[in-house]
């Protein structure tokens, strides 16, 4: 089972490289993972997507890390994910109708267009970007690179929440 774990961290040095080597000290593979600055910016928020049992003794381990400030599992139901993806897709010239009007259907962006290729750009949930693949394959994919995976938790619905505060050190 996949499991997305937000890590809120000081933004220093070397915070990256020990919460993945604390991954991969037990066993197990990053799916994904993105790092970047929060609103505050002496902290940084980094997404993992990782494969594995139970979760609660690694969000224990990273608790124990020196930098780590706050750590949560995002379940499906109560994120928000997106990645971005850009492929480049073999494209007959006499296709390429075919392909851009497919490509609308996912708001894909056609950025880069080639003698017998097309690249697109088309971001949103993880699921989108499969389903634009498996619609893009028959026509042959030459070349795919992915981000990692953003998640934010969604917002509380109830009209009684209070405004969103900045955190200030």
């Amino acid at each position: 089972m996949q499991h997305v774990i937000a890590v809120q961290v000081e933004n220093k040095p070397g915070v990256l490289a020990r919460i993945s080597s604390m991954f991969a000290r037990r066993g197990f593979n990053i799916h994904s993972l993105a790092v970047g600055p929060t609103a505050d910016p002496s902290l940084s928020r980094m997404t993992v997507v990782i494969d594995g049992p139970e979760m609660e003794q690694i969000i224990k381990q990273l608790y124990k890390l020196v930098h780590t400030v706050k750590v949560t599992e995002l379940s499906p139901n109560e994120a928000i994910e997106r990645e971005i993806m850009l492929v480049r897709i073999a494209a007959d010239p006499k296709k390429r109708g075919e392909m851009l009007d497919a490509a609308s259907i996912f708001e894909a962006r056609a950025v880069d267009v080639g003698a017998n290729t097309l690249t697109f750009e088309v971001s949103g949930d993880p699921k989108r970007l499969a389903d634009f693949l498996e619609l893009m394959r028959p026509y042959g994919i030459v070349d795919l690179a992915k981000s990692g995976r953003i998640a934010l938790p969604r917002a509380a619905k109830s009209k009684r929440a209070e405004p969103p505060q900045l955190r200030t050190a």
